[in-house]
């Protein structure tokens, strides 16, 4: 995670903007186009969908959680070891791509009624090497930044299919 806190505000755009982004790149594609994946050491763009909901989904909990405690302790629970506990990768992505819209559009509802005073919430993370502190701003903010760079990856399957 960057050392650099995002803003408030820029976390919520980019949170906001991310599935529009997803969908611009994606619409018009064929089912076999979405689940191509480059080589065999790569990603399809479902595969890419499937990661991204299974972050959503732990660290989405986790800012739940952050919000409905006071400091809880939270066991890190890794996005790669939980997506094998779903269908994500088995599921279309038009299907799936829909739940994670909104599921998306509800921690948006979320995030955009907290207070200034919620932001800075804490937990201890544990589970994952020495016990760490983190805010509920900071799960937003790396959700928002892990987001970036898979955006990045789903330009570049779509590139060498095009190519």
């Amino acid at each position: 995670m960057a050392s650099d806190p995002l803003p408030v505000e820029q976390v919520l755009t980019l949170l906001e903007e991310l599935p529009q982004r997803i969908d611009a790149l994606t619409t018009g594609l064929s089912p076999a186009q979405l689940r191509t994946r480059p080589d065999d050491d790569s990603w399809s763009v479902v595969d890419v969908l499937a990661h991204l909901r299974s972050c959503a989904d732990v660290w989405g909990d986790c800012i739940a959680t952050i919000l409905a405690e006071d400091h809880p302790t939270i066991k890190a629970i890794d996005p790669r070891t939980w997506v094998r506990r779903t269908d994500y990768h088995d599921l279309e992505f038009q299907p799936s791509f829909h739940a994670f819209t909104t599921q998306r559009a509800a921690l948006l509802t979320t995030l955009t009624t907290l207070t200034p005073d919620q932001w800075p919430r804490t937990a201890t993370m544990t589970g994952a090497g020495k016990p760490i502190v983190r805010t509920l701003q900071s799960f937003a903010a790396r959700l928002a930044r892990h987001e970036r760079t898979h955006v990045t990856q789903i330009q570049r399957i779509l590139a060498v299919q095009q190519a």
